[in-house]
């Protein structure tokens, strides 16, 4: 920011050329600045026009469900998004898993001093058509600055808050044996389009994140069955952690299908290529849902009826196993163990 003492006002912000300084996290002119110019014209609400440091809102009636995460991915901008829709989607998909409508969200900014104001503003303007596309607003918020060399950039933390509908009891704990697990769609898009552009590397075929915000495909889900089990995003850790997640909480076995689940040949390849397995490859955009086996074929149909479910597959089902083992039958007529994953195969992949 700067003041012209002769004409007496306040020069716009220059999103061209202009960086983040330490004025604009100090709390005063600067930063009220950046609110006004970048983060309201942004975000712009009836919630934040207010100027509180809170928002009040009444919910509807349900149990409420709140969830929060925090984004540190590498690179911030990525092949099919960048770090401001995936902040929107990330934590609106916690909230969607259990089966709440998301309501709204609260974001803080950590930003390294010298960022480009230029790159700040793009990755605000995605986030914003984020939460717009969802019918989400950001209705309060937070920015601090920390000093050059002490950050990386930015990194974003989202807040969000949802109501849960009368008779919606979904829970990692719910799966029982005889359950059928459903994929909704393919695996290891994001992590392997984080890491093509970390490595600058290039594909015959360009992949590209599956960063998505979830709630209206929950929706139709539960729409058609109410009665679904479980459900989780697989995200760090990818589908084999998830499920070893859901299989630990429920005290149960599963038994996976490997030619079910689905792996675009692009992405299969770039993992053979890097050494990963797509099974732990973390995603953004893509659902398990768990449910009895009664109800399979009706809510595998409603999900492929949905355009961020066109893909959706049968991958397995739940066994009854005191030891709460993944196995998975594969291509070649054996079953191997698919375990948690162990360290980490991509770091600040979200």
């Amino acid at each position: 920011m700067s003041t012209d003492p002769k004409k007496g006002y306040v020069k716009p912000l220059d999103f061209k050329r202009g960086c983040i300084d330490m004025g604009h996290g100090a709390g005063g002119k600067a930063s009220a600045q950046l609110m006004e110019e970048l983060f309201l014209a942004a975000f712009d609400n009836p919630w934040l026009r207010q100027g509180n440091d809170q928002a009040v809102f009444a919910p509807p009636p349900g149990r409420m469900v709140m969830a929060t995460d925090a984004h540190v991915v590498s690179p911030l901008f990525f092949p099919g998004g960048d770090i401001g829709c995936l902040s929107v989607h990330g934590t609106i998909n916690d909230v969607a898993m259990s089966g709440a409508q998301p309501l709204y969200l609260a974001a803080s900014f950590i930003i390294e001093e010298g960022y480009p104001l230029a790159d700040l503003k793009r990755i605000v303007a995605s986030m914003a058509q984020a939460a717009r596309d969802a019918g989400v607003p950001i209705i309060t918020g937070d920015t601090k600055v920390v000093e050059r060399g002490k950050g990386d950039g930015v990194f974003i933390t989202t807040t969000g808050v949802g109501v849960i509908a009368p008779g919606i009891e979904i829970d990692g704990a719910g799966a029982r044996p005889g359950d059928v697990i459903l994929l909704s769609g393919t695996i290891g898009d994001h992590g392997v389009a984080i890491m093509s552009k970390r490595e600058s590397l290039d594909f015959e075929t360009e992949i590209v994140s599956d960063t998505a915000a979830l709630h209206g495909l929950v929706a139709h889900m539960l729409a058609a069955v109410p009665g679904v089990r479980a459900m989780r995003d697989p995200t760090r850790g990818g589908l084999a952690t998830t499920l070893n997640e859901l299989a630990k909480q429920s005290g149960v076995g599963m038994l996976l299908d490997e030619a079910a689940i689905p792996v675009l040949p692009q992405v299969d390849a770039a993992c053979e290529f890097l050494g990963l397995d797509p099974l732990y490859v973390a995603n953004e955009g893509k659902l398990v849902a768990i449910c009895a086996a009664a109800d399979a074929d009706l809510l595998l149909a409603t999900m492929r009826a949905h355009p961020l479910g066109v893909n959706a597959a049968r991958i397995g089902t739940i066994t009854d196993d005191p030891h709460r083992f993944v196995q998975m039958r594969t291509r070649f007529g054996g079953r191997r163990v698919v375990d948690w994953l162990s360290g980490e195969q991509l770091p600040r992949i979200c």
